[in-house]
């Protein structure tokens, strides 16, 4: 393969082995387990939309049942096979002085029985929407980045106070409402017990808004920089008085900033003029007040940032950069293996299709952090090439066109007995 330079693709099947393999155990019994491979292998193919219809016809089966069990009544604990992903992605991305990055995603829907659903913001539409929101954990890293934890996010009003939806959708007992700042905590806490290496922690003003958050980290020793909104005050001075942070941020003239790069971008290094002031400084509590200005517009952004020890400019800017992280991940799992394609309405269903696909994601990453250094002329591989090229020599399927023509019928059959069904229910009323 040497006009392929780095593809290997025996190299490439035994790494996606290792995914599989790492919560195969997980499976009683054999189907679900040998199903479970066909799915992570669906959401890595190029089939346009990764639902248990499409994934059940690549994989050669007659019907999408078996998927679906997948789903919803095998027995599997998705929360351990998170785990083992966690785990494995660790084993390989894994730094002293990575970042954990926690933000929110939507997932637009119909209809209001999908766990969670409700009509609420979403930066996905950019608006308000009838949608579910997921709150994850990214671990970024020098050696890569990856999603590494997820939490469905349950409104409180119409749901958490409705134990009629809850039972509908089979959310266990004892879960109830945690604003998305909490749900970080729980990921975070469940990172630190599985004893996943990190320095710092960052995440937009959600979470930087939230004080509960912000005190768990100091308490923990976890270093931390939290985007927070320009209404938000700051003691300076004797440490009793409280001034904006945008006031504070308008004091400073443009000389005074330094160009400091956030990290690489899509168009070269991200380069900002930014900005800190020192809030607090004692023995083992040093605070900040970062401030990033567009070159552009003059836009100010606002950091809270601590550490229990002394740390330069260029560290605090480079953890803020993270932060992008993990919308860029958001994106590379819509769009590379469907991340939000599933059609499924209950607990259980959400969270396996999550891990699943944060698995299949995992594979691709993983062979980008261990691609050798290139030809400066190329660019390194992709995870969005990678899976490009994981389907030509890997991933490959051959299906006879009778089992294309039987999954056509199946399909119009079931959407013309759907059709019937509907009318009659609009006929009832």
């Amino acid at each position: 393969m040497a006009a392929c330079h780095s593809v290997n693709p025996s190299r490439w099947r035994a790494i996606l082995d290792a995914a599989v393999a790492r919560v195969a155990d997980r499976f009683v019994r054999a189907e679900p387990r040998a199903t479970a491979t066909q799915f992570v292998e669906g959401l890595l193919s190029g089939v346009e939309r990764k639902t248990c219809w499409s994934l059940a016809e690549r994989a050669g089966h007659d019907d999408p049942q078996a998927m679906q069990r997948l789903l919803r009544t095998a027995v599997w604990d998705a929360d351990v096979a998170r785990d083992d992903v966690r785990a494995w992605l660790i084993d390989q991305l894994g730094h002293p002085d990575a970042v954990l990055v926690t933000d929110e995603t939507g997932f637009l829907k119909k209809g209001v029985c999908s766990v969670g659903v409700q009509r609420q913001y979403t930066g996905t539409a950019g608006r308000a929407e009838n949608s579910q929101v997921g709150v994850f954990l990214a671990y970024v890293s020098p050696a890569g980045r990856a999603m590494i934890d997820r939490r469905l996010y349950l409104p409180e009003t119409t749901w958490c106070d409705r134990p009629e939806r809850l039972t509908a959708a089979g959310v266990p007992d004892g879960v109830g409402f945690a604003t998305k700042p909490a749900l970080a905590r729980q990921m975070i806490a469940a990172a630190i017990e599985a004893g996943v290496p990190f320095g710092w922690v960052t995440g937009d003003e959600v979470y930087g808004a939230d004080p509960s958050l912000r005190a768990d980290l100091e308490h923990r020793r976890i270093g931390y920089v939290l985007a927070v909104g320009c209404d938000r005050r700051v003691a300076v001075n004797d440490g009793r008085t409280l001034i904006r942070v945008d006031d504070l941020g308008e004091r400073i003239p443009t000389r005074a900033c330094q160009q400091h790069s956030c990290g690489p971008g899509a168009k070269g290094p991200r380069d900002y003029p930014w900005a800190w002031i020192t809030t607090a400084t004692h023995p083992d509590d040093h605070r900040w007040l970062l401030i990033r200005r567009d070159r552009t517009t003059g836009e100010l952004a606002f950091y809270l940032c601590w550490s229990p020890r002394p740390v330069p400019l260029d560290t605090l800017v480079t953890v803020a950069g993270s932060r992008w992280s993990i919308e860029e991940l958001f994106q590379t799992g819509k769009g590379q293996v469907g991340l939000d394609h599933y059609q499924v309405r209950t607990w259980t269903g959400w969270h396996r299709f999550i891990t699943q696909a944060m698995l299949a994601l995992a594979v691709p990453t993983i062979l980008a952090a261990q691609q050798p250094d290139t030809d400066p002329e190329i660019i390194a591989l992709t995870v969005a090439e990678i899976r490009r090229l994981l389907n030509t020599f890997v991933l490959a399927t051959s299906l006879p066109p009778q089992h294309t023509l039987h999954w056509s019928i199946w399909r119009r059959t079931s959407q013309a007995r759907a059709r019937r069904s509907h009318y009659q229910r609009r006929q009832a009323k």
